[in-house]
């Protein structure tokens, strides 16, 4: 018994040992990239010493005496806090995901590869401003010293690789990334010529946003002024999507002049709606030469300047114009496909070989070929009658690295005008306010001079449909100091019909912008308070115009159960607010959804009713029409015998919603509360793995939330992944210029990428509750609020 018994003690203490190893082994992964803030570090190539001043969020406020010292810093800094998701986000732009992710990401990196995007990268740099590419170069070098001499991120020991040396081109693959992110052609354009097959032309152009409809315009006066020079259902594209590295959904951003401030100087307010995910999208950071730069604002982690901040002088912020910016063409091939018809002669098609190597040491040789307008996409479109090139934005030459470079430095409107005349591959309304008084937006965009709409697919064979160069920046929108003393845009559409060059037809509904000017004119003047509140914002104009028609036709249904009187008189009582605990929120929701459905799903297949609940503009858009012109030729069920009406339909979907929320909830109403149903729940691309979710805490959540993709404060769900928020405002900043000091910001997640740290998801709790931390910009008040302080040192 007693060698029995020391044989159990002794297994009992092997298994403990396991474990205390184990533990320890753990903790040396979560816990040993994590740096400390106070500790001075040396850095080769300074000339003089650099100070870093963090404040309660770790905030990043660089002092340099040089341009070259600091952003070598800013590149040192960065990589302490993001260097596993800068690396993550350089694989996507070079189609490399599969070393470290294996072979499942094979289709998205071979997509990225046709993109070319480190081919204009490199071009972009070798025309680049010496001042540019030096401070790319230092920055660079900042980094791979950072590699060189410290710990890696927990990220690179679970996936075992190493970072390989950054590169200044990297950094402005970056842009690629964000300009194929914000592509509004390549998704919906390709599922209307799919929707062919099952549904005939009048069907689709309902489906179509009929611009007339869209009353509210960016630049209202636009059109009838003189234009003054000097004044995917796609798998690789899904792969992005779940690893936080598709971003895009939509932005608001104003500003107000100081007739309508209560300060007297104009104040602007930016939130960019973006991927919500882990570690997120923005570094917040201040980057100071002293008497020669000071901005601040966040910055893609990877490239070094600020992306949309203010500085000294000037403030700006960004939405999305929504520019259609991808064209497909219908290629004629020859027999062994290499070769394709053009302008009456057969051309050699550019055929490239790649091999994609994996994370389990297989390498797959795969061929791309492209026309003179772009890659052949049929394999990532499944596409299997006809050969398909395209034709995208981001591969004409712009040059937005320029763009933010000379934005950080700009001192008034004709400066920051200059800047923005290049950034065109991602197209943007950007909002403008100076200390001088000034208020200002414009349109900085690449707009194609095509023949046709832009919509349909166009025939390959000839020159005639092919793009014709970009618009001149003179004879793009812009507004100055109106007379109405605000300017605002919500990704809605962007000038009157009258304005001589097609934009788009994806610009989103005008549900937010009509909000926000609501509220923008409900008074005299404005404060911080009252920016605050538009942010947060949750009362849905799109609710306010389609719950009347709902009620109306419910009226007309005689035969509702008890419960379904109950949630139609919570319906009938509705403020139109997306609250956490609103029951006529959640009814809405459902019913809307379940309406917009029951008008297509009765004429697709199972299919392309799949891939039009993941193209939600389109059903929003046909339910806008339908409203608009009081008809639909979707409205009848060809399924029946019987003729509906759209009163019809609704009463379905009613019927349809009370059954989902009683299967959810039971049959008690009241416990149909919006936030218990659409929730958030911040991840990791790592987290997917429950056990590494569980070891290094990555994700945090769900969190129940408000609001919706058509409110204000967008917390937006798909129809394919129902009620589950993953975009929304990727960051909030409202704008001073009275006093910088008082300008106030937040970002879902924190600075710091590293799981283990204080400063992972510090804010997010901030974030859902709608609550700002100051963005400290003189130096005096920098150091007061400071936490931390390091130094590099030559």
């Amino acid at each position: 018994m007693k060698t029995v018994k020391r044989i159990l003690l002794g297994v009992l203490g092997f298994f403990a040992l396991v474990i205390i190893v184990g533990f320890i082994i753990l903790q040396n992964i979560k816990t040993s990239a994590l740096p400390d803030y106070n500790q001075d570090v040396k850095l080769s190539g300074l000339s003089q010493g650099v100070s870093v001043f963090r404040d309660g969020q770790a905030i990043p406020h660089i002092y340099a005496k040089t341009e070259a010292d600091l952003y070598r810093a800013i590149g040192f800094t960065m990589a302490q806090d993001r260097l596993w998701q800068m690396d993550l986000l350089r694989r996507v732009t070079q189609g490399r995901l599969s070393e470290i992710l294996g072979k499942d990401q094979l289709e998205t990196d071979l997509l990225m590869r046709a993109l070319r995007i480190q081919e204009k990268s490199e071009q972009i740099l070798a025309q680049s401003d010496p001042a540019i590419v030096e401070a790319l170069q230092a920055y660079a070098d900042g980094v791979n010293q950072y590699i060189s001499q410290n710990p890696l991120p927990p990220e690179f020991k679970v996936l075992r690789y190493q970072p390989e040396p950054w590169e200044p081109v990297h950094s402005i693959n970056l842009i690629g990334y964000m300009s194929w992110d914000l592509s509004m052609g390549w998704g919906t354009e390709y599922f209307l010529h799919q929707l062919r097959t099952e549904v005939s032309d009048e069907k689709i152009a309902e489906l179509i946003p009929d611009l007339e409809h869209h009353k509210t315009t960016i630049y209202p006066e636009f059109g009838t002024i003189k234009v003054e020079a000097s004044a995917t259902l796609l798998a690789a594209t899904k792969n992005l999507k779940e690893l936080g590295a598709e971003i895009f959904n939509g932005s608001n951003n104003w500003a107000v002049a100081g007739k309508k401030s209560k300060s007297g100087k104009p104040l602007l307010a930016n939130d960019m709606h973006l991927g919500l995910f882990s570690p997120g999208i923005w570094y917040q950071m201040h980057q100071v030469v002293e008497g020669k730069l000071n901005v601040t604002g966040v910055v893609v982690p990877g490239q070094p300047f600020v992306i949309c901040g203010h500085n000294d002088s000037i403030a700006w912020g960004m939405t999305n114009v929504m520019v259609d910016d991808l064209d497909f063409y219908a290629e004629k091939l020859n027999k062994d496909s290499t070769k394709y018809w053009f302008d009456g002669a057969w051309h050699d098609l550019l055929i490239q070989q790649e091999i994609i190597r994996t994370k389990d040491a297989e390498a797959f040789v795969e061929e791309l070929k492209f026309t003179h307008r772009g890659p052949l996409v049929n394999r990532f479109k499944e596409e299997k009658e006809t050969p398909l090139s395209i034709r995208w934005l981001g591969n004409e030459m712009s040059n937005e690295i320029r763009t933010v470079f000379l934005l950080n430095r700009a001192n008034n409107w004709s400066e920051f005008r200059s800047a923005v005349s290049t950034f065109k591959s991602v197209s943007q309304n950007i909002v403008y306010a100076d200390v001088n008084g000034n208020i200002g937006l414009q349109c900085s965009a690449g707009l194609p001079i095509r023949l046709g709409s832009g919509i349909q697919i166009y025939p390959g064979d000839s020159s005639k449909y092919d793009w014709q160069g970009l618009v001149p920046f003179e004879e793009l929108p812009f507004e100055f100091n109106p007379e109405r003393g605000y300017v605002s845009s919500a990704n809605n559409k962007t000038v009157p019909n009258d304005y001589p060059h097609y934009i788009s037809h994806w610009f989103a509904t005008p549900s937010r912008i009509n909000r926000i000017r609501e509220m923008m004119e409900a008074k005299d003047q404005l404060d911080t308070d009252d920016f605050k509140a538009m942010h947060a914002d949750w009362k849905s104009k799109t609710a306010e115009q389609l719950s009347p028609v709902f009620l109306e036709a419910m009226q007309k249904s005689a035969d509702l159960n008890e419960t379904e009187k109950e949630a139609l008189s919570h319906l009938q009582a509705w403020d139109y607010e997306l609250t956490r605990n609103s029951v006529s929120a959640a009814i809405f929701e459902v019913l809307y959804r379940k309406t917009m459905e029951n008008l297509v799903k009765d004429e697709l297949s199972p299919e392309l009713f799949k891939g039009i609940r993941g193209q939600k503009m389109l059903l929003e858009n046909l339910m806008i029409n339908l409203l608009a012109r009081g008809h639909s030729v979707w409205v009848d069920d060809v399924m029946t015998d019987a003729e509906e009406t759209f009163d019809d339909i609704i009463q379905l979907a009613f019927q349809e919603a009370v059954s989902e929320l009683i299967q959810k909830f039971g049959t008690d109403v009241e416990q149909w509360q919006w936030g218990r149903m659409h929730t958030f729940t911040i991840k990791h691309p790592l987290g997917v793995v429950p056990i590494l979710n569980k070891a290094f805490n990555l994700n945090r959540g769900p969190f129940e939330m408000p609001g919706s993709y058509h409110t204000v404060c967008p917390y937006s769900y798909s129809f394919t992944r129902l009620y589950e928020t993953f975009h929304g405002a990727s960051h909030r900043h409202i704008y001073n210029t009275a006093n910088w000091n008082q300008s106030e910001t937040i970002i879902p997640t924190g600075t710091s990428g590293i799981p283990a740290s204080e400063f992972y998801l510090d804010q997010t709790e901030m974030y859902i509750n709608n609550k700002y931390h100051p963005d400290w910009f003189e130096k005096e008040a920098v150091q007061s609020h400071a936490l931390f302080k390091m130094q590099f040192v030559p």
